[in-house]
């Protein structure tokens, strides 16, 4: 079984923010696909469903604390090397425009500071990601990101715009179809698809 991390923050005035555009792709894939009901998980401090999506069986886990403390959530998934490769986090990324994505492995944090609290507390990057991005862009098609980490922090955590949700949408259908490729071919095959 697959485990995606979905990161982002709990909380409805989170809900529709850009930094949760991990957690509102796995939240759109579990309704497509009529994943379990969402459960709360007291040991690991998240929201866990399974479903099935193809024939790749999926677990996703939304951490249920903020951003920077989301490793402690992801910890209890991995207690083996076979655990770690079968580790997916989906994350939105400033550093790449609104209706794209990437797939990535064993690379920095970019700065995300989700992704660093998952890394230190696993002690290791090498697992996948699948990188959203929400970067806007100008009607020329330059990116147009913001200025300054004060300006980012901003950014990201006010709410996707209409066009911004559809462009979104857009993405998630590629995140699916990502995952089922990653659970029958592999990270390699995946990245080669998807990048």
């Amino acid at each position: 079984m697959i485990t995606v991390v979905g990161l982002g923050n709990p909380g409805e005035e989170y809900a529709q923010t850009r930094h949760n555009a991990g957690r509102i792709v796995l939240e759109s894939l579990a309704r497509e696909f009529s994943f379990s009901d969402w459960r709360s998980d007291l040991k690991t401090r998240a929201l866990i469903c399974k479903g099935t999506m193809s024939t790749a069986t999926l677990q996703f886990v939304l951490p249920d604390n903020f951003m920077n403390n989301s490793g402690g959530s992801v910890k209890p998934f991995v207690k083996t090397d076979t655990d770690l490769e079968k580790i997916v986090v989906v994350y939105d990324d400033i550093d790449l425009p609104i209706g794209t994505m990437k797939v990535s492995f064993d690379r920095g944090t970019g700065g995300h500071n989700g992704l660093g609290s998952i890394m230190q507390v696993l002690g290791t990057g090498a697992f996948l990601r699948v990188r959203v991005g929400i970067c806007p862009v100008t009607p020329e098609g330059e990116m147009n990101k913001p200025k300054g980490e004060g300006a980012t922090a901003d950014f990201v955590l006010k709410n996707f715009k209409s066009a911004e949700m559809e462009a979104l949408a857009s993405v998630t259908e590629k995140v699916r179809d990502a995952l089922v490729v990653y659970a029958k071919e592999g990270k390699e095959r995946v990245m080669n698809v998807f990048n």
